[in-house]
């Protein structure tokens, strides 16, 4: 008997776990044929039939029928289309109607709400033309209207759509939506200021009520009154700072700061003086965070140039090639760091105001789908520029110049004196400044005189007659050479006979020098001495063309004398 208890109660057992499990299966089938929509037992009983201009059908015909009620000031009606399954009878005929004032308050004061980007289908399915977005031809039972900030805390206004029985389905604002709506109007309701404005001016005129058309412009007034006193303030205190690094970095943050100071001050009287509808009050916002964003990173840029100017002028001082190798290294490597952190900084600052007006949520659809043609179109109209951008990175990293390099580009010698995004500033030695793209600069050969070391060979050519002493010559060469102070490596001085015509002969002199720019002016001094000297004290050794007339020719030395003594007759000089 126990026996058979016992498979009778296994039996039983496995039968209320089939049917339940059926009944699993029964209720998940359920839920996603209603996938469309939430079902409900009743809907608003206490707020009577739903009048003939409440339009539910649609997400954007429920707002847009909300909105006009309000507009009208029917907030019982428009309370129809708040889900006020929370509340009792008694207390959705009560706080109802205010609830939608509430609401209606939100939607003119807060985030600028477009009725046109709401779905306009009964079902919300997301349609995308181009298919870029992942979840296209989704039925979708719960939408996002919009999404506000109260004290730190971000609440989503969202519309459901609800089915009572047999009934067409509705789109009504969900319940968790209307349980935030005291808190909204805390933040976004009317502020204390405006119970003084007279109720004619409360009217709206346009997107606007008349008497914001009034205030808005005295409030931007007072904004630049402010913006203006921080300028001048902050312009003044670089005058009373001692000159140096601190009165330039004050001088250069005059008008960012001025613009931060305004964006705070606006910020301050839009939270706690006065609330403007949304359309104003978006515009503000975006600006704000702009101007904010644009302010902190223009401080930002300023004290880094002038942290920059201060190492220039305690490490390298004048650009030049005169200085070590490793300064100008670290110089060029500033201005590399430099343009990396205008880069950083506008590629966070935009990061941050997307974030902050939420483009993201708005237009990153329409973005993505047009990825493609935006690539196209920046790399074409963009080359140029991103190729000089490019370039300047290569010669800041690998350094085949660097700043206050002596370079001889297209026959032109120069000083590098900036390496900035798209274009080289060179100095050339009659101080002119040349402004080169950075792609042409690369692309074309140029000799860098300091790569390696600043020393550098320089050369002097003569041009004598056969009858030049070159090892007189020689001996004076390397006298005025060693008398140099720019002239070394003494024991790498040269003068040699390197070419010869039929009447004259070519003396090359080599010397080693400190520097290129040096060099020169010891090659110019050194050929002069030796001109000078020769003019002096052996004339005949400039190079001449004769006719002989007689043997007593001086190029022939004895044997050119005879008895007959006539003289040669100097025809033509050759240079």
């Amino acid at each position: 008997m126990k026996a058979n208890g016992s498979w009778l109660a296994w039996g039983l057992l496995v039968l209320a776990l089939t049917f339940s499990s059926l009944c699993a299966a029964q209720t998940q089938g359920g839920e996603s044929e209603d996938s469309r929509w939430f079902t409900v037992d009743s809907l608003n009983i206490g707020l009577g039939e739903v009048p003939e201009e409440v339009n539910r059908v649609t997400p954007r015909e429920a707002i847009r029928s909300f909105l006009e009620l309000t507009d009208q000031e029917e907030y019982a009606a428009a309370a129809h289309i708040l889900n006020l399954s929370e509340f009792s009878e008694a207390e959705q005929r009560e706080q109802g109607r205010e609830l939608a004032r509430q609401l209606a308050e939100i939607f003119q004061r807060g985030e600028w709400l477009s009725v046109s980007d709401l779905p306009g289908r009964e079902d919300a399915v997301i349609e995308d033309p181009a298919g870029q977005n992942p979840r296209v031809g989704e039925t979708r039972r719960n939408i996002e209207v919009s999404s506000l900030k109260a004290d730190g805390e971000t609440y989503d206004i969202r519309l459901g759509r609800y089915r009572v029985g047999d009934q067409e389905p509705a789109w009504l604002i969900m319940p968790i939506s209307v349980s935030y709506i005291p808190a909204l109007y805390e933040q976004y309701g009317p502020s204390a200021l405006e119970s003084y404005i007279p109720e004619r001016f409360q009217a709206s005129f346009g997107i606007l009520r008349i008497w914001e058309w009034i205030a808005i412009p005295l409030f931007v007034l007072f904004i630049g009154l402010v913006g203006w006193g921080v300028h001048r303030s902050i312009g003044l205190m670089s005058k009373w700072l001692p000159s140096g690094v601190s009165s330039i970095f004050a001088s250069q943050i005059g008008m960012p700061a001025a613009l931060i100071a305004m964006s705070l001050v606006t910020q301050m009287v839009l939270d706690y003086v006065v609330s403007f509808s949304a359309v104003a009050t978006t515009t503000f916002r975006v600006l704000l965070i702009s101007i904010m964003a644009w302010g902190v990173g223009t401080i930002a840029l300023r004290l880094v140039d002038t942290i920059m100017l201060r190492l220039t002028r305690r490490i390298v001082g004048e650009i030049d090639d005169t200085k070590p190798r490793d300064e100008r290294r670290l110089l060029t490597s500033l201005y590399a760091l430099r343009r990396g952190i205008i880069l950083l900084t506008v590629t966070a600052v935009s990061i941050y105001i997307l974030g902050q007006v939420q483009l993201f949520e708005t237009l990153g659809l329409s973005i993505l789908a047009s990825a493609s043609v935006l690539a196209v179109l920046v790399g074409v109209a963009g080359q140029t520029v991103l190729g000089n951008i490019l370039a300047s990175f290569q010669l800041s990293f690998a350094k085949p110049i660097r700043i206050g390099d002596l370079v001889i580009f297209e026959g032109e010698w120069c000083y590098v004196e900036g390496i900035f995004y798209t274009f080289i500033r060179l100095r050339s030695w009659d101080e002119r400044r040349l402004i080169v793209p950075v792609t042409y600069f690369t692309s074309k050969p140029f000799d860098n005189l300091s790569v390696k070391s600043t020393k550098m060979y320089r050369s002097l050519t003569l041009t004598l007659h056969l009858s030049a002493n070159i090892g007189l010559l020689r001996d004076k060469f390397l006298e005025f050479a060693k008398e140099e102070d720019s002239v070394i490596e003494h024991h790498k001085l040269l003068c040699y006979v390197t070419a010869q015509t039929g009447t004259a002969q070519t003396v090359t002199c080599y010397l080693m020098t400190s520097d290129p720019l040096a060099g020169w002016t010891a090659e110019m001094n050194v050929r002069e001495q030796l001109l000078a000297f020769i003019r002096d004290n052996h004339p005949e050794w400039w190079p001449r063309e004769i006719v002989v007339i007689s043997h007593n020719d001086i190029a022939r030395g004895a044997q050119g004398k005879s008895t007959g003594g006539v003289d040669s007759v100097e025809v033509k000089p050759s240079e």
